[in-house]
């Protein structure tokens, strides 16, 4: 990702977005078809966290989803792209790299969005109830990659799935 083109809080938050998606494809990598759709959570209530499979399948969708609530926000009626589940960790990081493309994409084409809403009318409304403007729908969506991160890392140790110096 090139984000030479953009600037300030742009930038900044777009090398973090970056950042968090190299780490995260960094730990899912060396992750085998099995590793991919084994049960980790069997008692989760949240299907998105049942298998490395379903979060990794959910993290790319809502990293599309962040960047289409903010196309939304300034007026664009942009539809999000379908959930896609994949047998093999390849496509995923594939479909890291379009999602983060997508983001670039839409701030080199709007590099005077405004970033800080302090009118809560203009706030962008989440399906699960929070509001935000858009630099917090973009931090949002950055600590959301860290927190997932940090979840299949647990689950990969947890089932012993890393050789001892990856611990």
């Amino acid at each position: 990702m090139d984000t030479n083109n953009l600037t300030g809080a742009i930038a900044a938050l777009m090398d973090e977005y970056k950042k968090a998606v190299d780490e995260l494809i960094a730990v899912i990598e060396p992750i085998s078809p099995h590793q991919l759709t084994k049960t980790i959570e069997p008692e989760s209530s949240n299907t998105d966290c049942i298998s490395i499979q379903t979060i990794l399948t959910h993290v790319t969708a809502s990293m599309f989803s962040y960047a289409v609530y903010i196309e939304n926000s300034i007026g664009l009626k942009t539809v999000r792209p379908d959930r896609l589940k994949f047998d093999h960790i390849t496509p995923y990081i594939s479909r890291l790299g379009e999602a983060l493309k997508y983001n670039e994409d839409f701030f080199i084409r709007n590099p005077d969005i405004t970033m800080e809403e302090f009118d809560q009318s203009k706030k962008i409304n989440t399906r699960w109830g929070q509001q935000y403007d858009v630099e917090q729908m973009l931090e949002h969506a950055i600590v959301h990659i860290l927190r997932h991160r940090r979840q299949i890392k647990n689950a990969l140790t947890k089932f012993n799935f890393l050789s001892l110096a990856e611990k």
